[in-house]
């Protein structure tokens, strides 16, 4: 691996970002502004499925200061939403619609829009349009056999079906067969702000801008330019301060295409800003699966084989990501151990609720939990500890790389570099665990119900295939990143700096770095995926490398000197021998161009895989059935941190979401498909007394080879194997292996559990 100057790589420094957000100076969705703006209003369903026999608008559109109302045939010129790339096909027919045409699927699809002059009158006029739908029988059961769609069409969309290995000698060979049956709960990332935008035509260039983007700006314009049959080159997307993301936002919605069309249309600025109910109703939802496993095991507790079938359940249509989730769940399923043979069969079902799609860690967070709870099973049933079933099944050091015979997100599976085992052993000595299993023996003597569990997890980051980024110098010597990436509170700002900087040797905090805009750089990937740090990390070092041989070959011109002897420090290149100097804006002078600029581009073709381990110690209330995490411990191996205050932040952060899907966040729908999670006061979310600061030990042992800084990502890992830890541990504080199925486990559940022991 090329050996690369860290400089301030590696620097606990303060974010970038910070400082405006503090002084109340970012700008949201709801911040931006212009003149002769329509409000936009959604009228959403209020039945799960049926057959739509009238949209009356009658009454709406009498209200003084109503712009226009729209049912779907205002809109049969869109077509339905289409999917992001996939090799999956046979799956058009599940696109949803951007309005109902025919057929309501869920509580909160849209069946009309009202546009008025100002939010009040919209939301006046949209609850007098009257909806006459001719209910159906709902779908609220992934795991049921399959009913009517659409035409020749029915529920399951697909199988996602993979595999490799002998898995009937496997079975023949075991000396015992362990079955589960686990669930994972409906839940999702429920962020701060929620969806919108203003969408308007450009009273200059004539053309369409979206601002309050967020997530993947360059793919969402040529998306969205696709769908309403417009040039690319006329939409930009502009992204400003975003609060959260987690998958949930930055997708492209219903609401976006008729934002955007209405803008068209009208010639005005349109608005559109999502409540907190129609965001619980309508925003993507995630994480229900129904598993039903089987593991052939030796006498030792070493796993011979897996077979997996799991019914994924999709909601009532296909969203942008088609069946990315169950696919990942299929595909990284295996995470850290040696599986000589597997089987894997991915039910991907259509039900009456909100459609689903990813939320941090998709398809992980799922596979980990039913993984891990194979594995505590599976200590259980030779009578072993369950730190030491995973000793015994853990792929060694010296057989990675690694590569499994499956692709995950169209990517061949090859687990890269890792030392799986010294984490273990690192991780638990750092943690404490011998003198932790002690003190719970202490506590659990004197009748406290306390336990501990934990979980091992695989990530994946840096998906590809490429990024590009450019760095501008201006006359001021002033250091500019331009990248396609998006800002979702992860700290990118401060990242593209601090690798900037380590290679210009010019303070991170003057460099600007400008993203998420589609008018700054005509290509971009965004941020999703763990990608970022990656793949434009290594595509902004790449840039930056670029702009300082072309400025050493400059300062060497112009203090004629030797390339070789030019150094940089402080904004200026110094000649080693003679010590002359120039400065960067004296070069930018002297050159024929306002601005010096490069470009750089980072290409894989595969993936790489960060992994770590997650503890927990769980105090349970018998009386109430509440579950207390008290301590919380993550050991992560990122290759290579930026910013290990970052990276700390990104798995404290994961950490609060994996103990709501843990114990308390769960979207619930009657027989009937009314959901009865649509306000926070059924859709529980923890608190910052329910979630413990977590001890995080940070490791760089195993940098990856696919990029020379050897950087994975960071934004998934402090969820992943939450509910498995969590799991175990309750397990182990009610001494009943196996006890938890399902999550959450709510008070509710965990008051049935006990009531059974």
């Amino acid at each position: 691996m090329t050996n690369i100057k860290r400089g301030p790589i590696g620097e606990r420094v303060l974010r970038l970002e910070d400082a405006p957000l503090l002084a109340g100076e970012g700008t949201f969705a709801a911040d931006w502004q212009f003149p002769d703006t329509v409000h936009m209003r959604v009228v959403r369903s209020s039945v799960a499925h049926g057959d739509i026999r009238l949209i009356d608008t009658t009454i709406a559109a009498e209200i003084p200061g109503v712009h226009a109302i729209w049912t779907a045939r205002d809109v049969a010129d869109i077509p339905p939403i289409e999917f992001r790339a996939t090799k999956y096909t046979g799956l058009e027919p599940y696109r949803q619609p951007v309005l109902a045409t025919g057929r309501v699927r869920y509580v909160g699809e849209p069946v009309a829009i009202v546009f008025a002059e100002d939010e009040y009158t919209a939301e006046d006029a949209a609850a007098l349009v009257r909806a006459d739908i001719d209910e159906k029988p709902p779908i609220t059961d992934a795991t049921v056999a399959p009913g009517e769609f659409a035409g020749d069409n029915d529920t399951e969309a697909t199988i996602i079906e993979k595999g490799y290995g002998d898995l009937e000698a496997a079975f023949d060979a075991a000396y015992d067969i362990v079955e589960l049956e686990l669930r994972t709960g409906r839940h999702s990332g429920v962020p701060l702000e929620c969806r919108g935008g203003l969408a308007r035509i450009n009273p200059d260039s004539g053309g369409l801008e979206y601002y309050g983007a967020t997530k993947r700006a360059h793919p969402n314009r040529d998306q969205i330019a696709r769908t309403l049959g417009l040039d690319p080159a006329s939409v930009d997307l502009f992204e400003g301060s975003v609060g959260g993301g987690f998958g949930i936002r930055g997708e492209l919605y219903p609401e976006d295409f008729v934002i955007c069309a209405a803008a068209v249309r009208f010639g005005r600025p349109v608005r559109w800003i999502e409540d907190r109910r129609e965001h619980l109703l309508s925003a993507n939802q995630s994480r229900q699966q129904t598993h039903r496993i089987r593991a052939a095991i030796d006498a030792d507790g070493r796993i011979l084989g897996i077979d997996n079938e799991f019914f994924h359940d999709q909601g009532a249509y296909l969203r942008t990501h088609g069946v990315r989730v169950p696919d990942m769940t299929a595909g990284l399923m295996l995470g850290p151990y040696e599986v000589p043979a597997y089987r894997v069969a991915g039910h991907v079902r259509l039900t009456n609720k909100t459609p689903a799609a990813t939320y941090r860690a998709p398809g992980r967070y799922e596979g980990t939990f039913v993984r891990e709870r194979l594995l505590d099973a599976v200590a259980g049933r030779v009578g072993i500890d369950t730190v030491e079933v995973r000793r015994r099944n853990l792929i060694p050091a010296d057989a990675i790389p690694y590569t499994r015979p499956l692709d995950a997100l169209e990517v061949d599976v090859v687990l890269e570099s890792g030392d799986y085992a010294g984490l273990l052993e690192n991780a638990l000595d750092r943690f404490g665990w011998a003198e932790l299993r002690n003190s719970v023996e202490r506590r659990r003597a004197g009748g406290e119900t306390v336990g501990a569990g934990l979980g091992f997890f695989v990530e994946k980051s840096g998906l590809g295939p490429t990024d590009k980024v450019r760095v501008d110098l201006d006359a001021n010597g002033k250091v500019t990143v331009v990248t396609g990436a998006a800002n979702l509170g992860q700290g990118v700002l401060t990242v593209m700096a601090q690798i900037c900087a380590g290679t210009l040797r010019v303070d991170y905090a003057a460099i600007e770095v400008q993203h998420g805009r589609t008018d700054l750089i005509d290509e971009g990937y965004g941020s999703h995926a763990s990608r970022t740090t990656v793949m434009t990390g290594e595509a902004t070092r790449l840039a930056s490398v670029a702009l300082s041989d072309r400025l050493r070959d400059l300062a060497a011109e112009k203090l004629q000197a030797d390339a070789a002897d030019i150094e940089f420090g402080d904004g200026e290149a110094r000649d080693a021998g003679s010590g002359a100097s120039i400065s960067f804006a004296e070069m930018v002078a002297a050159s024929d161009d306002a601005v010096l600029s490069a470009e750089g581009r980072y290409d894989t073709t595969h993936m790489n895989y960060p992994y770590g381990l997650h503890a927990a110690l769980v105090a349970i209330d018998r009386e109430t059935g509440i579950t207390t995490v008290e301590k919380f411990m993550i050991a992560y191996d990122i290759g290579c941190a930026i910013n290990p205050m970052l990276v700390e932040g990104q798995l404290q952060g994961g950490l609060a979401q994996g103990v709501g899907g843990a114990l308390f966040e769960e979207f619930i729908y009657d027989g009937s498909g009314q959901p009865l999670s649509s306000t926070f006061a059924d859709y529980i979310m923890p608190g910052s007394t329910e979630v413990p600061e977590a001890e995080i030990v940070l490791t760089e042992d195993a940098p990856s080879p696919l990029n020379p800084l050897g950087i994975k990502g960071a934004g998934e890992g402090g969820i992943n194997a939450v509910g498995a830890a969590v799991a175990s541990a309750i397990d182990d504080a009610l001494g009943a292996p196996g006890a938890v199925t399902e999550l959450p486990v709510t008070p509710r559940r965990l008051m049935m559990l006990l009531n059974k022991l």
